[in-house]
C-alpha cells in the first residue's frame, strides 16, 4: 500500500479550443464526444470506455505507456526482448547482438531433449556478473549460456511444486510442496528437508501476514551449502471459514486468520545443511509469539542475523544466531518506540568489509541508511534529512559508494537515485529529468537503466552513466498513448491539514472542456491510510483510469493524501496511532471544504469511493458525516479492527485489550444507524485478507438500525477484483454513482 506525486494542470484536452466557450454533449453511442463551440459542431474525438481504461479490460494494453519487454543486466551487458529474439547490447562499445532466436531456443532445447517452447519464456538473470540466464519452459527450468549457446543444467520441476528459489552457488533450487521444504539438486536429486504431517504447521513459506516486508520463507546461504527456512506452526490458530461455492456441494476452505487480541501463530528459523542433511533450529526462545523478520546471512555463511520485534511491536533486536549450532551469539543492539517499529529490510555487508553493515531505520523521522560493525556498534549515519530512502540498490566494485533511490529531497512526490561516498557522505543525484525514476544498477555499477516518468513523461528510458549521472543513450521515448483521445485535466496542489500546519497533496481531476459556471458533482477517491501513496510525481500524476472516465462523463475527481498516508516520514504516517479514521477524516473533511469552495462543484452531490482501507474510509466518512456524503461505494471494508489480522492490527491499534476505547471509536458497526446516504458495499466471497465477515456484521446492523444499505458479492475473488472481472466491478460502481449522485 504505497506511492508519492506532485499536482500540475496538465491541459491535454482540445487545447485548440481553450479560448472558445465549450459544451459537451453526448451522442447515442458512448465512445464519442461532440466539442461544440457558439452552437455549431466544430470538431468530434473519441473518448475512452472501462475497457480502454481499467486493468482486466480488452482494450487496456493499448493505453499503457510503451515499455521495453524483459529489459534486464545480464554480465556487462543490458538484454531485451525484441519480436522473437532475446538482444544483448554492450553500453561501452554502444553495440548490440542478438543472443538467440526463437529457433534457435528451440533447437538447444531440442538437443537437450526438451520439449520446444511456443514463445521466448520469461529469463531472469541469477548472477548479474554472469551472461547466464535461467528461464522455464514447459515444467523444465533450463540455466543457459549466452556466451557459449550451451545449457548448462537442466531442472525438471513438480508440477506441484511452489516457491522455487534458484541458489547461484552451487545451482540448486528450494521450493515447497503443500506445507513442506524440499531441494532439487543440479544433478536432479530430490531432497526433503522437512516431513511435517499436520497441515497446521507449514515451512519454506512468506509468515506474519507477509508483514515486515516478508515475501518468501527459503534462504540460501552465500555458498549454497545450507538453506535458512521459516517454520510456522498455526495449530493453535482458530480456523475461519471459507466457502468454495463451484463445487456441487459447497465446501469448506479453513484459513488460519488470527485476529487482533487473538492466539497468533509462532514461528521458528531451521537451517538445513545439503552435505549431511541434518538440520538445527534456531533457538529464538521465549516468548513464542513474535516476529521474525528480515533474515540474513553472514557473507561466510557462519552466522544468521534476524530483526526481532515482540508481539507489541514497539521494541525491535537485531539478533545473530550461529547457523552450525542454532545458538543464538549476540543481540547487536534494541530500537525501541513508543507507538511502533517495522523493520521492512535485510541488512546488507559492505562487499570489501565483511565485518560492517548497512541497517535501514525509521529512528530519526525518516528512512535513513545506518552504518553498523558486527560487534552492534553504529559507526555513523549515512543518509539524513526529511525524505525517505526507498530502496538500496547495492555497491560500486571497491564498496568506496552505496547507490539508493529516495523521495525528493524538496518534493516527496518525486524520487530520485543517488550515489553516496561511505566515507565522505558526499552524494551525486544519478538523474536529471524531473520526475519518479525507477533504477537498475549493473554488477559493476558503471551503469544505470533509468525509467523516469512525470506528469507529462509517460516513460523514457536511458542508459546512465554512473560517473557523473548523465544520459548516455536514449532506450525508449513512449508516446502518450492518449494523445488521440478526450482526456480530463489534472491539477495538483496542497492544502492545509485539520492540524492547520502541515501541507497536504491533493489531486484534482475535471471534465475536459469544463465550464467554470456549472456545477457539477464530485467523488472523492480515498485511500488513506498508511503505506500508501496515491498522487505522485510520474505519468498523469498517478491518475487511474476510472478517474479518467468519470471525469470524461462530467464528474469532478478528487484524492487527498491525509496524513497517516506514506513517504512523508514517521510523524506523518504514524498519527493515526491508536485512533484509526479520526486523523484520516479530519484531512479527508478539509479536503471536503477546499471542493466546496470551488464554484464549478456541486456541494449537493458528493460522492466518494475506495478500496480496502479506503472502504473503511469510505464508509466510516459517509455515516459520520451523513450529510455531506450523498453516495458512497465501499469495496472490501475493514468495518471492526477486532476482526482484522493481528500483524496490521495491532501495529495501529495496540492490542485490543490496552486500546478499548480507540477499538470502540473506530467500530463501524456503532455508526450504521447514522446512514442517509445511498451506500454501496462490495465484497469477495473468499477475501482473506479483509474477511467477508466484516461486511456481513455490516449488513446485519444495519437491518438491525432500519437503515438501507446496497450490497453486491464477487462470488470466488479474494480481496481485489482482478482480470477480465475487473472492468465488470467499475461498470457496477459507474452504475452505482450515475444512477444517484
Amino acid at each position: 500500500m504505497k506511492i508519492k506525486s506532485l499536482f500540475i494542470a496538465a491541459a491535454l484536452s482540445a487545447c485548440v479550443f481553450a479560448n472558445a466557450q465549450q459544451t459537451i454533449l453526448r451522442k447515442q453511442r458512448p465512445n464519442q464526444t461532440l466539442l461544440m463551440t457558439d452552437n455549431r459542431i466544430f470538431a468530434e474525438k473519441q473518448t475512452l470506455t472501462l475497457q480502454d481504461l481499467i486493468p482486466g479490460g480488452k482494450n487496456y494494453f493499448r493505453f499503457v505507456p510503451q515499455s521495453i519487454r524483459q529489459l534486464q543486466w545480464c554480465g556487462d551487458s543490458y538484454m531485451y526482448v525484441r519480436n522473437d529474439s532475446l538482444i544483448l547490447a554492450n553500453p561501452a562499445k554502444d553495440s548490440e547482438n542478438v543472443a538467440f532466436t526463437l529457433a534457435q531456443l528451440n533447437d538447444t532445447l531440442q538437443k537437450y531433449g526438451l520439449p520446444e517452447t511456443n514463445g521466448l519464456p520469461a529469463f531472469s538473470v541469477p548472477d548479474k556478473r554472469k551472461s547466464e540466464v535461467l528461464f522455464n519452459s514447459n515444467n523444465y527450468s533450463v540455466l543457459y549460456d549466452l556466451s557459449t549457446h550451451k545449457a548448462l543444467a537442466k531442472y525438471a520441476l513438480e508440477k506441484d511444486g511452489e516457491n522455487w528459489e534458484y541458489d547461484k552457488a552451487a545451482g540448486n533450487y528450494a521450493y515447497t510442496k503443500e506445507n513442506n521444504v524440499f531441494i532439487l539438486t543440479k544433478n536432479g536429486e530430490i531432497q526433503q528437508v522437512t516431513n511435517e504431517s499436520d497441515k497446521g504447521i507449514v515451512s519454506g513459506t512468506a509468515v506474519h501476514q507477509h508483514e515486515f516486508g516478508i515475501e518468501k520463507g527459503l534462504f540460501w546461504s552465500p555458498g549454497g551449502t545450507a538453506l535458512a527456512f521459516y517454520r510456522m506452526d498455526e495449530t493453535m490458530v482458530t480456523d475461519y471459514p471459507i466457502v468454495n461455492v463451484n463445487e456441487r456441494v459447497a465446501t469448506l476452505q479453513p484459513l488460519k486468520y488470527p485476529m487482533a487480541g487473538m492466539k497468533s501463530h509462532e514461528v521458528t528459523v531451521g537451517v538445513y545443511n545439503l552435505k549431511d542433511k541434518s538440520t538445527v533450529w534456531l533457538q529464538t526462545g521465549l516468548p513464542k509469539e513474535k516476529y521474525l523478520t528480515n533474515i540474513a546471512w553472514s557473507p561466510d555463511g557462519k552466522f544468521i542475523y534476524i530483526a526481532e520485534l515482540n508481539r507489541g511491536q514497539d521494541t525491535c533486536k537485531l539478533v545473530r544466531y550461529s547457523a552450525e549450532t542454532g545458538l543464538k551469539d549476540r543481540e547487536l543492539f534494541t530500537e525501541i518506540n513508543t507507538k511502533y517499529v517495522e523493520p521492512q529490510t535485510p541488512i546488507v555487508f559492505l562487499p570489501n568489509d565483511p565485518a560492517k553493515f548497512i541497517w535501514q531505520s525509521l529512528r530519526d523521522g525518516y528512512n535513513h541508511l545506518y552504518l553498523y560493525n558486527t560487534e552492534g556498534q553504529l559507526i555513523t549515519q549515512l543518509t539524513k534529512g526529511q525524505w525517505v530512502v526507498q530502496e538500496f540498490l547495492g555497491f560500486d566494485e571497491k564498496g568506496k559508494n552505496l547507490f539508493y533511490t529516495s523521495t525528493g529531497e524538496n518534493n516527496p512526490l518525486e524520487i530520485y537515485a543517488w550515489k553516496s561516498d561511505i566515507k565522505t557522505g558526499k552524494k551525486v543525484r544519478l538523474n536529471t529529468k524531473t520526475g519518479v525514476h525507477q533504477v537498475a544498477l549493473n554488477a559493476t555499477a558503471t551503469y544505470l537503466i533509468d525509467q523516469t516518468s512525470s506528469p507529462t513523461i509517460p516513460r523514457d528510458i536511458d542508459l546512465v552513466s554512473v560517473k557523473d549521472g548523465k544520459a548516455v543513450k536514449s532506450l525508449l521515448s513512449a508516446e502518450n498513448p492518449y494523445q488521440d483521445y478526450q482526456i480530463p485535466d489534472i491539477k495538483v496542489g496542497t492544502i492545509k491539514a485539520a492540524d492547520g500546519k502541515t501541507d497536504l497533496y491533493y489531486r484534482l481531476v475535471t471534465p475536459p472542456g469544463m465550464i467554470a459556471s456549472e456545477k457539477h458533482p464530485v467523488i472523492i477517491y480515498v485511500y488513506g491510510g498508511p503505506h500508501a501513496q496515491m498522487i505522485t510525481g510520474g505519468w498523469l500524476n498517478g491518475v487511474g483510469g476510472w478517474d479518467l472516465y468519470m471525469a470524461s462523463r462530467g464528474y469532478v475527481m478528487f484524492t487527498l493524501d491525509n496524513r497517516g498516508s506514506a513517504n512523508r516520514g514517521f510523524d506523518f504516517e504514524s498519527v493515526i496511532h491508536r485512533q484509526l479514521g479520526e486523523t484520516e477524516m479530519a484531512d479527508q473533511m478539509k479536503g471536503v471544504e477546499y471542493l466546496q469552495s470551488l464554484p464549478f462543484v456541486d456541494t449537493e452531490r458528493i460522492g466518494v469511493h475506495g478500496w480496502s482501507y479506503g472502504g473503511f474510509m469510505t464508509t466510516n466518512l459517509m455515516l459520520t458525516h451523513p450529510d455531506v456524503f450523498k453516495v458512497g461505494v465501499a469495496g472490501g471494508p475493514v468495518i471492526d479492527w477486532k476482526r482484522y489480522e493481528i500483524m496490521y492490527g495491532e501495529r495501529y491499534m495496540d492490542h485490543p485489550a490496552e486500546n478499548p476505547e480507540g477499538y470502540d471509536k473506530s467500530n463501524l458497526l456503532n455508526k450504521a444507524k447514522n446512514l442517509k446516504g445511498r451506500l454501496l458495499l462490495i465484497h469477495g466471497s473468499v477475501d482473506p485478507v479483509v474477511v467477508w465477515q466484516h461486511s456481513l456484521l455490516f449488513l446485519n446492523k444495519c437491518i438491525e438500525e432500519g437503515v438501507q444499505p446496497d450490497y453486491f458479492v464477487y462470488p470466488s475473488h479474494p480481496h481485489n477484483v482482478i482480470g477480465k472481472d475487473r472492468p465488470h466491478l467499475y461498470e457496477k460502481i459507474t452504475r452505482y454513482f450515475e444512477e444517484y449522485l
